[in-house]
């Protein structure tokens, strides 16, 4: 063990004394906040300019209604279809409209002057469509037929509430909203940790293989203890990152987010977290106020990133085994392509279904994959925030750990032949004997 534990300073300070990891730690929450705010941002600064669009309405019920907006803006013209496409070559297209279009919708053609786009396409026909339902109430003569019908529209606030999960009588309130964007960033914080740093393990291998290190290191250290050193010295430099992130986001939670947010809306969310929904500020988003009294819980934030730890360690512990070996069977990076795909192609299918569980974290499909060890590290930190029970994350995590012991004992064989092998590319069938050898 003391080997072992030589190995896992060496791993360790390597990688923390590093400027790159002091910046990835620093920049990795602002980074997840700009994943999750990029849809938005790409959204408003995708808007091109304004398209001027010039209209032939035949019909004469259309354009003097049609509205202009931001992006679009609507000229009517006397010229003909033909004249105006030749003519009006510096508008963004020709909308010809028939004389039928209240019998027949499909009586409409844009002569567009370059490529066009669907939210384009889709924001002329809505507004068309729009003027020819208005036309059509008319007919049913009733006064302010659509005041009436947009008086009668009427939104539905639900709040939800958990049975099982009460406190002193009173049935816990929760948000659905809250619970999937926590199992999306921590199911994705899950992804690239397994992804990341079992490449990091394998690079290594690879590095101090062709370096011919390996070859002074193991003349007094055993290949498993070296191998194992290597990996808990890569896992000590996750956990480090995790309770860095947990610092912090505590000190966001009770600090900072106290010190800038509205009393009103802090008075909502301890009164939420209190279980006394019904003294929550009226008129106040729900889901909003039970994100910020989710954020400002420094024991749910302590419990999240207690199962993070759990589950980053044994996943990555479980992974990292197999992409050791697999370095150790290779002599570059372009050779371990191959025999790293049916290592990868696991995690890949626990982030597709992790998106299943936003929909169900109860079906049977996200149960058993959380209870599988490949699968359960993102699938289960996905299914945590729905707050589920917890003999389930335990026994989990039992099977994590469990499949781990039986994996570095199986990649560990590889390993101790693998890091000797030059100059030829392994078959799986060549791995397959390694592990038989006693």
């Amino acid at each position: 063990m003391s080997n072992v534990s030589i190995i896992i300073r060496r791993e360790f300070n390597e990688r923390v004394r590093k400027k790159s990891f002091i910046v990835s730690t620093l920049l990795m929450p602002l980074l997840m906040l700009a994943l999750m705010a990029a849809p938005a941002l790409v959204m408003q600064f995708s808007r091109g300019g304004e398209k001027t669009v010039a209209v032939i309405d035949e019909s004469g019920l259309i354009a003097p209604r049609l509205e202009s907006s931001e992006e679009i803006r609507f000229e009517t013209t006397d010229l003909t279809t033909d004249e105006a496409r030749r003519s009006l070559t510096d508008k963004f297209g020709v909308l010809w409209i028939g004389p039928d279009i209240l019998d027949n919708p499909a009586n409409v053609r844009l002569y567009a002057n370059g490529s066009s786009s669907l939210s384009v396409e889709e924001g002329i026909t809505g507004r068309i469509e729009a003027i020819l339902e208005a036309e059509k109430l008319k007919a049913y003569d009733i006064d302010n037929l659509r005041q009436i019908l947009d008086e009668v529209k009427t939104r539905v606030t639900m709040q939800t509430f958990r049975n099982d999960k009460s406190q002193d009588g009173e049935a816990q309130a929760g948000s659905s909203a809250v619970a999937t964007a926590a199992g999306f960033l921590l199911g994705m914080v899950l992804y690239m940790f397994l992804l990341i740093y079992g490449a990091m393990v394998m690079q290594s291998v690879i590095e101090e293989k062709n370096s011919r290190v390996l070859e002074v290191m193991v003349s007094s250290v055993r290949p498993f203890d070296l191998m194992l050193g290597k990996i808990l010295g890569v896992a000590s430099v996750a956990v480090v990152q995790i309770l860095i992130w947990g610092v912090l986001i505590v000190g966001l939670g009770s600090i900072v987010m106290p010190m800038i947010m509205p009393d009103d809306v802090m008075a909502g969310a301890e009164a939420l977290r209190q279980g006394i929904p019904d003294a929550a500020v009226a008129g106040l988003d729900r889901d909003m106020l039970q994100a910020v009294a989710a954020v400002t819980d420094t024991g749910y934030i302590v419990r999240i990133f207690g199962c993070l730890l759990l589950f980053v360690f044994g996943g990555y512990l479980l992974y990292s085994a197999m992409f050791a070996a697999v370095g150790s069977a290779v002599d570059n990076v372009q050779d371990s392509q191959q025999l790293q795909l049916p290592i990868t192609l696991p995690i890949i299918f626990s982030f597709i279904v992790m998106m299943t569980v936003m929909k169900d974290p109860n079906s049977p499909l996200a149960f058993w994959c959380s209870m599988i060890p490949f699968t359960s590290p993102i699938v289960m930190m996905a299914r945590i925030p729905y707050d589920i029970p917890w003999w389930e994350v335990a026994l989990s995590l039992a099977i994590l750990y469990a499949s781990f012991v039986a994996m570095v004992w199986f990649a560990a064989k590889i390993y101790r032949v693998g890091i000797f092998m030059y100059g030829k590319k392994p078959t799986l069938k060549e791995i397959v004997r390694w592990i038989r050898y006693k």
